[in-house]
């Protein structure tokens, strides 16, 4: 699968297919999703088949 990653500082893209998810200055990003024209990490948006789900399980919950 392919996703389209946007830099939203400077607007430049990149396609992307396998990526490496890092931890870096409090977010998770793409370690391949770097912009080389700002050096900012880019984001992508989500596509048809990405699931959106909420956890209601009371197992989850951070109120304990």
């Amino acid at each position: 699968m392919m996703a389209i990653y946007k830099c939203e500082k400077c607007g430049s893209e990149k396609e992307i297919r396998k990526v490496t998810i890092i931890f870096i200055d409090g977010s998770w990003n793409a370690k391949e999703a770097l912009c080389k024209k700002c050096g900012k990490y880019m984001d992508s948006k989500p596509t048809d088949g990405i699931p959106s789900l909420i956890r209601t399980e009371s197992s989850l919950s951070k109120n304990r």
